[in-house]
């Protein structure tokens, strides 16, 4: 029964061809398992059930692919490409045999900066208060409060409450604030969440695409343009050494249209020689949207029937608003 309607549904909302829709699904972690910190986190039996859902109701594509089965007006009905962000370990450890046991493609977005060791700002926040050896963080003096952390959801809280205040922190001053949120918390923090370059070309050798994603993911706005205009070259380059392939996608940082980047940056990611770049606007691709700035869709229902069926609802919302 569900098939039927989701045949029939799609015929009308996710139709192939001049009135194709393009469906972009973006991940970031997928963990071995579920984690109680962070329920809401993507874990590998959830990713099995997506994946599995995706490929029998849609027709997967590489990014690239579709990209230029877009603009060609030959894109198949209900057409969906799987990406990821940032480059984490367990893409390849986890995330990666799904996607082949599934024969679902993908394309892994890297921020170069943090391979071979390196580590997020945001990962610091969450594995600083996840570790942390004391009862409450006081961080009244960075603007943040005394947070208390005796429970997972008093440390839920302080984890939301700093993310929210070290987010649109100028550059460096996020840097200073996340470590010393770690210095203060003395958690023994990870060094391994990110790829190190030989999983990059794991992926590569994989049949996955590689996308550019910045060398250290900073919001492109609060950067002058001169760095944005490294970040986004650099990143290129580097992967291009690293995997001796073309890397022709890139993927904004954050990704929000007007608030994370703007549209000299869109301007600055078509002279790097990108074909096409994601950001995180909400939507679907049609012919006639700018190929610089395709929506994508976080999926995070639970079961194969809703995921599929949100899915194609979100084939129907307006074209959301670009810069």
């Amino acid at each position: 029964m569900l098939r039927t309607i989701i045949r029939l549904a799609g015929r009308r909302i996710a139709p192939g061809g001049s009135d194709a829709r393009l469906s972009v699904l973006m991940y970031h972690r997928v963990l071995s398992r579920p984690d109680p910190l962070l329920p809401g986190q993507m874990h590998a039996a959830l990713f099995d059930t997506h994946m599995r859902a995706l490929r029998t109701h849609f027709n997967c594509l590489p990014l690239g692919e579709a990209v230029a089965r877009l603009r060609e007006g030959t894109l198949p009905p209900r057409a969906a490409c799987v990406t990821f962000d940032d480059g984490y370990r367990d893409n390849v450890e986890v995330a990666l045999p799904i996607l082949h046991r599934h024969g679902v493609p993908a394309i892994f977005f890297i921020a170069t900066g943090f391979l071979d060791g390196g580590r997020m700002f945001n990962d610091t926040v969450i594995e600083a208060i996840r570790g942390a050896t004391v009862p409450r963080l006081d961080l009244s003096d960075l603007d943040v409060g005394s947070l208390p952390l005796s429970s997972l959801e008093q440390r839920r809280a302080a984890i939301s409450a700093c993310l929210k205040a070290a987010k649109y922190r100028r550059f460096d001053v996020r840097h200073s604030f996340v470590a010393e949120l770690a210095r203060r918390s003395s958690a023994q923090l990870p060094n391994d969440l990110m790829m190190d370059s030989s999983q990059v070309n794991i992926l590569a050798a994989a049949g996955m695409e590689i996308g550019a994603h910045t060398v250290h993911h900073p919001i492109l706005l609060n950067i002058d343009e001169d760095n944005a205009r490294h970040e986004i070259v650099d990143s290129k380059r580097q992967l291009e050494i690293l995997t001796g392939r073309p890397v022709t996608l890139f993927a904004y940082p954050n990704g929000i249209p007007g608030i994370d980047y703007g549209a000299t940056h869109v301007a600055m990611v078509r002279e790097a020689g990108f074909r096409a770049a994601v950001s995180t606007a909400v939507g679907v691709s049609r012919p006639g949207t700018d190929l610089h700035q395709l929506p994508r869709f976080t999926p995070w229902d639970r079961t194969a029937a809703r995921f599929v069926l949100r899915l194609l609802r979100n084939c129907a919302i307006s074209q959301p608003k670009f810069v």
